[in-house]
């Protein structure tokens, strides 16, 4: 089944020839790169010279806290509005999301901002029901194994965030991507989220080296989310920087009107005074590296 949107073109396919006709995988075995694909999502471009930010909730829990949260995050300089419908939880008894009435209310949300935004699918059959509201999809850490999903996000023309699994190698990660790119959807962002070590210390360890080698690895762009790679607020700004500095394409952060009150991840994401603090430091490091963020 394709879900293609009758509006926008197929984008072509970048660096890569049919399956059909290789043995071995261009992003993971293939020749040097000639040029690396940029992402659109709608108007943002990911994997050019900018550095792109996406911000918003961990999980959508009302129409006011969602429209307050994109306010937040484009008032700062975010490009793109982030936030949970469907959340794949560790408990089953916790928040599990408002399913596809929140992908409405985000809709309307970054609507509101002007921004585009992306939310994340847990299920091959959500696609259809998800396609005309989000401008991209999402694949979290526990779905990058997930074939039969990839496959069905190969065959549509909306873009495509692919986090990496918490257990992952690069190899297994790029090649998770070529599930999506052989089904002729070549918009796909890599996005490293950290990795289970044996550290407890944070909740995840940021591997900021396999990110720098995946995109050295590959034509698709690369960001990092380390809202998810440390849950702990005090740490983001730090590491967005040295996100920036590593020359990678973008950040993915968590951001909550008031994280206190939140429903989901509340202990990871940033308060309104830390995102701003944050951002305040990236427009600065911007301007020292050439990098336009805005």
């Amino acid at each position: 089944m394709s879900f293609a949107n009758t509006h926008t073109e197929k984008a072509p396919r970048s660096n890569i020839s049919p399956a059909s006709e290789r043995r071995t995988s261009p992003t993971t075995e293939g020749p040097e790169i000639l040029a690396r694909t940029r992402v659109h999502i709608r108007d943002i471009e990911v994997g050019g010279k900018g550095f792109v930010v996406i911000a918003g909730p961990c999980a959508i829990e009302s129409a006011p806290q969602i429209r307050e949260a994109a306010s937040l995050v484009s008032a700062h300089g975010a490009h793109i509005l982030r936030g949970g419908a469907f959340k794949a939880r560790t408990s089953p008894y916790t928040f599990q999301g408002l399913g596809l009435d929140g992908v409405r209310l985000m809709r309307d949300a970054a609507d509101a901002q002007g921004m585009p935004m992306i939310t994340e699918v847990l299920s091959e059959r959500d696609i259809e029901g998800m396609v005309e509201f989000v401008d991209a999809f999402q694949v979290g850490s526990r779905n990058m194994d997930n074939t039969s999903l990839l496959k069905e996000l190969g065959q549509t023309n909306k873009p495509v965030l692919l986090k990496r699994g918490f257990a992952a190698t690069i190899k297994e990660w790029l090649l998770a991507a070529e599930y999506i790119i052989v089904g002729g959807n070549n918009q796909v962002v890599l996005c490293e989220r950290g990795i289970r070590t044996f550290s407890n210390e944070t909740r995840f360890t940021l591997d900021l080296a396999g990110a720098v080698l995946a995109r050295q690895q590959t034509h698709l762009p690369v960001i990092v989310d380390p809202s998810h790679a440390t849950g702990n607020p005090a740490l983001i700004p730090a590491l967005a920087a040295a996100t920036m500095a590593a020359g990678l394409d973008g950040l993915m952060v968590e951001v909550h009107p008031d994280p206190t009150v939140a429903l989901s991840d509340a202990d990871q994401a940033l308060s309104p005074e830390l995102y701003r603090g944050m951002m305040e430091q990236l427009h600065l490091l911007a301007s020292v590296m050439g990098r336009p963020l805005s």
